[in-house]
């Protein structure tokens, strides 16, 4: 039986925050499904299609390594209603800290009541990326920073494109 997690998020971008907690979420699923979400109120740097590019080009690798195949997709309504249409009993999130916890597990609360059906499972991030968000991320780059510490190389070089920088 193939066990299905479906990771959500916005991954704008793709960070090393977010292969940690795929690469702890390859210890559980045989398949993940990462799930791009798109909404109307939000103004991404990326496009969903280059979100997914992306995110094929530097999770595939990794998940293939670890023998778990990986699939991109997007989706703009509940990620229960996502994980159903995917074939997931599980959905996986990260956690950086306690305000992450206690928003994560008011989700997860809820995903419970409307689907019992899927399970939520929380990955602690590992120490070198605990502070990564994407939020820094896309500031430091559109300041002109350097952000090749937070982000896989494929990343940094779209980032420094989208901002003009070589």
């Amino acid at each position: 039986m193939t066990r299905t997690a479906l990771y959500t998020g916005s991954f704008d971008p793709v960070t090393n925050g977010h292969l940690d907690v795929l690469r702890q979420a390859c210890r559980v699923a045989d398949r993940i499904v990462v799930a791009i979400g798109v909404h109307s109120s939000k103004t991404p740097i990326f496009t969903a299609e280059e979100r997914a590019e992306l995110l094929r080009a530097v999770c595939g690798p990794l998940l293939a390594g670890q023998g778990v195949e990986l699939e991109v997709t997007t989706f703009d309504d509940l990620a229960v209603d996502a994980a159903r249409r995917h074939g997931a009993s599980l959905i996986v999130r990260g956690l950086r800290d306690g305000t992450d916890f206690d928003y994560e597990i008011q989700m997860a609360s809820m995903n419970a009541a409307m689907a019992p059906e899927v399970q939520t499972l929380f990955f602690a991030a590992s120490p070198p990326v605990r502070p990564i968000t994407a939020t820094l991320v896309r500031q430091i780059a559109a300041m002109g920073g350097d952000v090749s510490a937070f982000v896989p190389g494929l990343v940094a070089e779209r980032l420094g494109a989208k901002f003009k920088r070589p």
